[in-house]
Order: structure tokens, then sequence, then C-alpha cells
């Protein structure tokens, strides 16, 4: 009968020996190498897919990336990503590569997103992720335009007579509707505050010969929509409206990216106005996980550093050589040095070093740490 120290020992062995299959199935790549980096955009078009309200984000950053590798031989990618706001509404066609991020000075909006997707015969889909979307309140002037909440009293009001504007124009064969307020800001100027707003416009079931009270928005695919740009107060004011094509609001394949992005679905608001209780800003979908994966870590949440995205610093054997003073006169004594190959003190007798058979490796109390792999550069800021 094996004795209980065996067992012991032989468990031990096991668990040994699965710690260091698992080791082997787990890789570190590099933040920016090209397969990390066609994963991050995968993932940077499947959060904008999701995100059905504000604006589209585009990738800025890869803070950590790990593998683990399947017996089936599929790979499943953790992945940390920072995301900037960019100018394109997701109603926008435009490609996220081909849009504008919105700079700091005027708020920038940013994201941080634990992503995870499992890659099975090349193709590459997410399976989870979780989003913290935050201000950035850094290079911010006096005098700069500070963002309101959506909900802003006098924002709204210089929102809604600038429709009026935008509907009264000749030419205009139906009226529009407020779809969603994107963003709202004030700046001090000479004359006292000026207002600027972007919101989303949507076609309705009145043309320009009819009132406006009674038209309803309409919601089907061919409906006409709009992105609007105003500026000044509710007596004075300039817009500028991009209208969409309807064909446009077909789904997609952006060109930064490698699969199809469907048409977000926006609602739109009963009323005028939407509906939006003192937000600033439009949040990425906070979290989407529907096989309680167990595998987003804690970047997105409102905790700090996870200790998986630390780089861990390893030693390094370095040769250290001893001054010894000689008197005139006198046979010089060996020299012992740390040999890097051998490892062990090795006499030096006219510059040819013995080398002797190592009990253990030794390791010299100098420490440098190695070129970290991630997080990957910044592309904006």
């Amino acid at each position: 009968m094996m004795s209980r120290l065996g067992i012991a020992l032989v468990l031990g062995l096991l668990t040994g020996a699965r710690a260091q299959l698992l080791l082997h199935n787990v890789t570190h790549p590099p933040c920016d190498s090209p397969d990390v980096k066609a994963a991050a955009l995968v993932a940077q078009d499947y959060l904008n897919s999701q995100h059905t309200h504000g604006y589209k984000y585009a990738l800025n950053q890869i803070d950590n990336i790990k593998i683990l590798t399947k017996p089936d031989g599929s790979e499943i990618y953790l992945m940390e990503v920072d995301l900037l706001e960019t100018t394109c509404h997701v109603l926008d066609p435009t490609p996220v590569a081909n849009c504008t991020v919105r700079p700091k000075v005027v708020t920038a909006v940013e994201g941080d997103c634990d992503v995870v997707l499992r890659k099975v015969g090349g193709v590459m889909s997410v399976t989870a992720f979780k989003c913290k979307t935050e201000e950035s309140t850094e290079d911010l002037c006096v005098g700069c335009a500070s963002l309101l909440p959506l909900n802003d009293t006098a924002g709204l009001a210089m929102v809604s007579a600038s429709l009026v504007t935008f509907n009264n124009r000749t030419g205009k064969e139906s009226l529009f509707a407020i779809m969603e307020v994107g963003r709202m800001s004030t700046q001090v100027v000479s004359g006292g505050a000026r207002y600027l707003a972007e919101y989303v416009i949507v076609e309705t079931n009145c043309t320009a010969d009819d009132s406006d009270d009674n038209c309803v928005p309409l919601t089907n695919a061919t409906a006409q929509r709009g992105f609007c740009q105003v500026a000044g107060v509710s007596s004075l004011h300039s817009i500028q409206c991009n209208i969409f094509a309807a064909s446009s609001m077909m789904p997609i394949v952006d060109t930064n990216g490698t699969v199809p992005v469907p048409a977000p679905v926006v609602h739109v608001h009963a009323g005028n106005l939407p509906k939006v209780h003192g937000l600033r800003h439009h949040k990425l979908t906070a979290l989407h996980d529907p096989d309680l994966s167990g595998l987003l870590s804690a970047e997105s949440g409102e905790s700090g550093e996870s200790e998986e995205s630390i780089v861990p610093v390893v030693p390094v054997v370095v040769p250290v050589v001893p001054v010894v003073v000689v008197p005139v006169g006198t046979e010089a004594p060996p020299v012992f040095v740390v040999d890097p190959v051998v490892g062990t003190d090795a006499p030096v007798v006219s510059g040819v070093v013995k080398r002797e058979a190592p009990d253990s490796p030794a390791i010299v109390s100098a420490l440098i740490a190695p070129v970290p792999v991630c997080p990957g550069k910044k592309i904006f800021f």
C-alpha cells in the first residue's frame, strides 16, 4: 500500500505537470504584433456594432494580450484595449479608419475595454466584453467649450430652434424630427454664453406643407437620417446638416476590420426631444458576457491595474570582476570571477579560465527589466 507521503508526492507531481501544461498553453505576444492588431480591430468593430447611441470609437492602444490555446486547436484572446471617441456618429456610414478622433481640447471621451475573442479556423469572433467610458479632462483651457448634460434646458432650446430653421429651408420635401442629441457644450464669449450641439435627425411622415405638431418619425430602414452641427443661441445660430443616403443605412464592412458590421439600430424617443438624464456623453455598452465566461479581468472596472498586466523582472547573470591590488615585486594571485557560462568561481591563470562542472547555477543580484511587450504604442494620444 502506498504511504501517505508517496500519495502526496504523486499528487504534487501531477499538479506540477498540469501547471506546466497550462503554462505552455498560454502565450503573451507583443501588443503591436500583426496578429494582435488584427484581433484588436475585430474587437473595435464589434464594440461599435453594439454601441447604438453616440459616436464610433477608434482603437488607440492595446494594453495587454494573453492567448490561451485549447486542446482542440482553437485560441482564446484575452485583450485590454483603449478606444477614443470619434466625430462620426454610429449611423454615419464612414469607416472608422476615416473618422476623426475628437481632440482633448474639446473634452475627449475614452473607452477602456476588456474583450474576449475566440479564433477557430482563422476566423475571429468576440464572445464577451466589459467597458468603462470616461471623459478626458486633460488639456482643457480657459475659454474652451465645456460639455453640458445632454438634457440641459438652454442647450436643448437652441437644438429645437435650429431644427425649425432647418425644416424651414426651401427644397426640403420632408420634415425631420430629432432622433438623438449626441453632444452639447457651452463656451463663454464676449457676447455671453454660446452653445454648440450635435444631434441626429430622422425623416417624419410630414411634408413641408404640413404642420410639424403631429409628425411621426419614420422607423423603417429607408427613412432618411442626418447629422447636424449647430452653434449660437436660440435666437441666433448657424446650422449645418449632412443627410445620409438611405442605402448607407444597410450593413457595411468596415475597411479597418475583418467582419461585417451591422448598421446600428437607434431607437427614436417619443416627443420632440430625447430623454437623457444628466449624462454628458454616450457610454459604450458596459457589459456583454452571455456565457458567464469568467475571463474578463478587472481592468475596465473601477479597480486599478491587474496583476496580469505587470511585466515581471527577471534576474540576469552578469560577470563581476573584482579589482585586486598587487604589490610591486610579488607574484600576482589568481583572480576569481563569476563565469557567465559555468556559473562558479573559477581561477584565471594566464588569461585562461579553468571551467569546472557547476553544482548549481550562480545568479548575481543584478536585476535588469526586460523590454516590455505591452502596452503597445498609442495611435493618437
